[in-house]
């Protein structure tokens, strides 16, 4: 039986970096994946997504083009070959990430399921991959989560499809129903829907993407609206079946939707099913996740779970991030100059529609929570629309909010919702690392004309949060 110093199972954001890492510290390190290289974000999310973004934000800017005096025919998309574009991205970035793990002296890369199996004679790990049984001294799970459908009468009926399935799809969708208002749901909608698919979003709350301040669902509603899609909110689904047109959606208050297509963007499952966790002693909680310290290790000593599955961020930047938590962590570096564990880190994300949503740390609805408590809260906004950079590009919808604790003056939260919102946002996450006083950042010189030069002057005009809303 082979022995490695460290296995990683599922090669997810945070297995790729982990293993070279290990590997150039002079360990032997096996990298198991049961499927393709890259998990979720190089095959079916981040880098096939936001490629089809980029050929649905071009078609959609060029039906804009009178709008900027520029004169165009009659605009098609070639799907199939937009589709083509995206798959030879992520062929492409799974090539490169193959070759670097090749190259790398001491990483092995293993192809199977891998389940743990117990423990050997010296206390060891086994670890299985079909026939084959390996022994390591460490294991580091990075398997990741995938789509999850809810029960719905009648779904064995008809081919539903999930965020990898619907980019598998050779042909535009006449018609896309997309259950689910959230993030992946959004953000495919908008993109279906600027293709030339005609889509309609039937989400079960009453605003959509409803972790979002009230102010922020309202503006996603106005622009998909105004771009066309169909919203439903608040709607239950009685059932689904087949119709001529491919699926006929009954909700339960009798509105029937006929649809070409049906996308469930209705949440994620962790893939721990396969890994026989049992057998090492470790449970998952009620969701099939496994819980960790802030270190990212389990209780069972020499087991770490990374990324999706271990449900502390669900993005690719914090799984990669995780690592770099493990690493620092087994070279005993105390002070990493950022967030030392994950439960220093505040949620970091963006949501790619058009425009896109930057936040991080608090929003106002969780704010307002502090500030009933007694906290001093201090708050700013700006609309897009009063920004000029904004008004030049003709790209007004949205806005930037700041949250900061008025005693500490250390910002605790920001939402950059607009133009360039998913890369300005990184100037307030980057910025609350150092702990330093929103002072600091008031006092600095930006450049103009630009979206962020915008944020001192925003900065300025905090007031209390309860004088801010009354």
């Amino acid at each position: 039986m082979n022995h490695f110093d460290a296995v990683i199972i599922g090669s997810g954001q945070a297995a790729p970096s982990l293993a070279v890492g290990l590997a150039n510290r002079g360990q032997s390190v096996a990298l198991i994946e049961g499927d393709k290289l890259g998990g979720t974000c190089v095959n079916s999310g981040c880098t096939p997504t936001k490629t089809l973004r980029k050929s649905a934000r071009v078609a959609h800017m060029v039906r804009r083009a009178a709008d900027f005096g520029v004169s165009t025919g009659a605009v098609t998309v070639d799907f199939p070959a937009a589709m083509a574009r995206m798959r030879e991205r992520v062929d492409t970035a799974r090539r490169g990430l193959t070759a670097w793990l090749k190259r790398t002296k001491g990483v092995e890369v293993i192809h199977g399921w891998g389940s743990l199996a117990g423990f050997d004679e010296n206390g060891r790990f086994i670890v299985s991959v079909g026939e084959s049984k390996f022994s390591a001294d460490k294991v580091f799970l990075n398997t990741g989560t995938r789509s999850f459908t809810p029960p719905v009468p009648g779904l064995e009926n008809i081919d539903a499809l999930d965020n990898a399935s619907l980019l598998a799809l050779d042909e535009l969708p006449d018609h896309l129903i997309i259950v689910g208002g959230s993030y992946i749901g959004l953000e495919m909608g908008q993109i279906f829907r600027r293709l030339g698919s005609k889509v309609t979003v039937v989400h079960r709350s009453d605003r959509l993407a409803e972790r979002e301040d009230e102010d922020v669902s309202e503006i996603i509603a106005k622009f998909f609206q105004d771009e066309g899609v169909t919203l439903h909110l608040n709607a239950k689904i009685a059932g689904v079946g087949r119709s001529m047109r491919g699926v006929l959606m009954t909700l339960e208050d009798g509105t029937e939707i006929a649809g070409s297509h049906v996308l469930f963007a209705t949440g994620r499952a962790p893939n721990t099913d396969k890994l026989n966790l049992a057998a090492v002693g470790l449970e998952t909680d009620s969701r099939g996740y496994v819980p960790t310290d802030a270190k990212l290790r389990t209780k069972v000593p020499n087991l770490w779970a990374l990324g999706d599955v271990n449900r502390r961020g669900a993005f690719t930047h914090t799984s990669y991030h995780d690592h770099e938590i493990v690493l620092a962590d087994l070279d005993k570096i105390k002070d990493r100059y950022q967030w030392k564990d994950a439960d220093q880190r505040p949620t970091t994300y963006a949501m790619f529609t058009d425009p896109p949503l930057g936040r991080v740390g608090l929003s106002r609805t969780e704010a307002r929570k502090l500030a009933a408590e007694g906290r001093n809260i201090l708050i700013a906004d700006m609309k897009m629309a009063d920004i000029s950079r904004a008004k030049e590009e003709s790209e007004t919808t949205g806005l930037i909010r700041i949250i900061v604790d008025g005693d500490s003056e250390a910002i605790l939260g920001a939402t950059v919702f607009g133009i360039a919102g998913d890369e300005i946002i990184a100037i307030f996450s980057n910025f609350m690392a150092t702990g330093a006083s929103y002072k600091i950042m008031q006092q600095a010189l930006p450049v103009h004309p630009t979206v962020a030069e915008l944020i001192p002057t925003i900065l300025a005009g905090l007031k209390p949060l309860a004088a801010a809303n009354a």
